[in-house]
């Protein structure tokens, strides 16, 4: 069975080279532009295996939607990866409840290796 990732970003462009990468390695991927979005469907379709969120969304700051995922009973222990242009910011990322944080601009490998990482340590 594969794994599924939810990829959360409100940039199309880094949305549709994420999954296409992802798929290539054999992921499921559920793109959201909108990390609201992204919280309604963890209530109504499978869990995924991990979450790779853009830190700032239209509006939503991802640190805040991470806090909401980790104080959820049902998706707490779901890894989520914070990415972000502000390389500053990754000690908030991880204060947030993020397991990790990718700087932006970033190497698709170092996002694959992380997904495989995050992703056979959530079995």
């Amino acid at each position: 069975m594969s794994k599924k990732i939810y990829v959360v970003d409100d940039s199309p462009a880094i949305l549709d080279s994420v999954k296409l990468m992802l798929n290539m390695e054999g992921y499921e991927v559920d793109n959201y532009e909108r990390g609201s979005e992204m919280f309604n469907a963890l209530s109504t379709s499978s869990k995924p295996d991990v979450i790779l969120m853009d830190m700032w969304l239209s509006g939503e700051d991802g640190r805040d939607i991470c806090k909401m995922i980790k104080a959820h009973q049902d998706f707490k222990n779901i890894p989520v990866v914070i990415m972000s242009a502000s390389r500053g910011l990754g000690d908030t990322a991880i204060e947030s409840g993020a397991i990790d944080f990718i700087p932006k601009p970033f190497d698709l490998g170092e996002i694959v290796e992380k997904i495989r990482y995050y992703s056979e340590k959530a079995d």
